[in-house]
């Protein structure tokens, strides 16, 4: 019989401060600087995929299980598919707009 232990998640913890970290990040740039409007948009943005990575990574154990090539494959494949939604519903809502 195997024992498993429990041990404190420490890597939750500090993906969860650092999720605070950038999280506050966007907050004092969007509130707190004078910058450009489409500059403050590219920061936040920045900072917003920064985030989903890392807590891919840290919260959705990323770094562990037997086949990395295809977990590899099937985050691609999502991201393809949320990009292709979103530039697909900004171009519908565009097209749309200008007729």
């Amino acid at each position: 019989m195997e024992k498993t232990t429990k041990s404190f998640p420490i890597s939750h913890v500090i993906g969860f401060f650092m999720s605070l970290l950038l999280t506050f990040g966007a907050a004092w740039v969007a509130l707190q600087t004078s910058l450009p409007m489409n500059t403050i948009i590219w920061i936040i943005g920045s900072l917003a995929v920064t985030q989903a990575a890392l807590q891919l990574y840290m919260f959705m154990h990323m770094n562990e299980g037997e086949d990395k090539a295809a977990l590899t494959i099937n985050i691609l494949y999502a991201a393809f598919i949320a990009v292709v939604i979103v530039a697909g519903s900004i171009w519908v809502m565009f097209s749309g707009h200008s007729h």
